[in-house]
């Protein structure tokens, strides 16, 4: 028996729901980064905190999630004189709250590209926020605390991820078509992470980057000022209620 016209119609219209169901899930991208000396040699510490992000090239991508909304909120804690996480990935226009929990003041602050803000000194128990509205690598710090570091990074796109402890990497359902792949590393000076850069084309299946090799070297680590410009002083409470643990 002959299917008919309207079970034909039933078969197409099945199929071409199946064909967009997969377009819209997108590719699963995955990959390593590995990390070495000035010597090339590989380092056998922790490979966790690098992140990879890919910029769909102007005119050839359609991204198959929607951009964050204004005012999305991801949350950087302060406790134990250390922000947590260390390292944060957010999209353009995302808010990151910084709780203190610590017993006693901070004064969290950035001069870098990714947003340049001062929250003045606020005590245990009260959350300031910043609205991170351009993409870059933005360093934070405590201008009372000079241990205290993070670094969020800010993306105009929704394709990125963070490495596990073994320095594995997965962005999930990313569109078919061309991106530029970026990587970042902490101790990894920003002529060689422009030098890791590079085109990519995903196609319709998943794809596997292999390993990226990322230099170190020890002149990207370098130590900071407050926001002054100054070198820190030593700590000073300006209530006797507030102690250092």
């Amino acid at each position: 028996m002959k299917p008919n016209d309207q079970t034909k119609r039933f078969c197409i219209f099945i199929a071409l729901l199946l064909v967009a169901a997969g377009f819209a899930y997108g590719v699963d991208v995955r990959g390593r980064i590995s990390r070495t000396d000035t010597r090339g040699t590989l380092r056998s510490e922790d490979e966790g905190g690098a992140v990879v992000w890919l910029t769909p090239l102007s005119g050839e991508t359609a991204l198959t999630r929607n951009s964050p909304p204004s005012g999305r909120r991801v949350t950087l804690f302060q406790k134990n004189k250390r922000f947590d996480p260390h390292v944060l990935v957010v999209e353009v226009g995302s808010v990151v709250d910084f709780p203190n929990q610590d017993p006693f003041f901070h004064n969290v602050f950035s001069l870098f590209e990714g947003k340049r803000f001062d929250l003045g000194l606020y005590e245990a128990g009260e959350t300031r926020s910043v609205r991170f509205d351009r993409p870059g690598i933005c360093y934070i710090f405590c201008n009372i605390h000079s241990q205290m570091s993070a670094v969020v990074i800010v993306v105009n796109t929704p394709y990125f991820a963070k490495t596990n402890k073994s320095g594995e990497f997965e962005i999930l359902a990313a569109a078919p078509g061309r991106y530029q792949l970026n990587v970042w590393a902490e101790r990894c000076s920003p002529t060689t992470l422009k030098t890791l850069s590079r085109e990519l084309t995903i196609g319709d299946a998943t794809a596997v980057l292999g390993t990226i090799s990322v230099p170190q070297c020890r002149e990207a680590v370098t130590l900071h000022q407050n926001k002054y410009g100054k070198s820190y002083d030593p700590e000073v409470f300006s209530q006797p209620g507030y102690i250092q643990p």
